[in-house]
């Protein structure tokens, strides 16, 4: 299983601030995220930075084969001033 976070607006717009899911190692980090989500992310996922375990990561990046136990942070972009 991994554990799938979501941050900021991607929680609102996912309706779970996290979820745990089965990923298989050739998803990338954007299905494994829609996949934890209980609405449509395209969009939003599209825009968002990847952590995986804490290392910045591409969203078409592949998780790999050691998927169990991995943690995907998604982070939308955030408003600064």
């Amino acid at each position: 299983m991994v554990t799938v976070r979501f941050f900021a607006g991607a929680a609102q717009a996912a309706g779970v601030d996290s979820a745990q899911v089965k990923a298989a190692a050739d998803q990338t980090l954007r299905e494994i995220a829609q996949a934890a989500s209980h609405n449509d992310l395209a969009p939003i996922l599209e825009v968002s930075s990847f952590l995986v375990d804490g290392a910045l990561a591409d969203g078409d990046t592949p998780l790999g084969e050691s998927a169990d136990g991995r943690q995907v942070d998604v982070l939308p972009p955030f408003a600064g001033g």
